[in-house]
């Protein structure tokens, strides 16, 4: 194993993850090492700008306000 290649080691590691957590559990678990791209701080400030914890509690309050059910 000391000279194996790194495919051979990817190939057997992703086989025992299979093995051991299934397909999807394998998949689920390698996306929490993906680095994604962009900058999400400059994204967020360009979605959500000056928007303040209040500015939200404000939304679901009037939001819940409009849908509560009638008895």
């Amino acid at each position: 194993m000391i000279n194996a290649s790194f495919n051979t080691i990817r190939e057997q590691g992703f086989r025992v993850l299979v093995e051991g957590l299934g397909t999807v559990g394998a998949i689920n678990f390698l996306r929490q090492f993906e680095s994604g791209s962009g900058d999400y701080t400059a994204e967020r400030e360009k979605l959500h700008g000056d928007v303040t914890i209040d500015d939200i509690a404000a939304r679901i309050q009037k939001r819940q306000e409009r849908v509560k059910p009638t008895l």
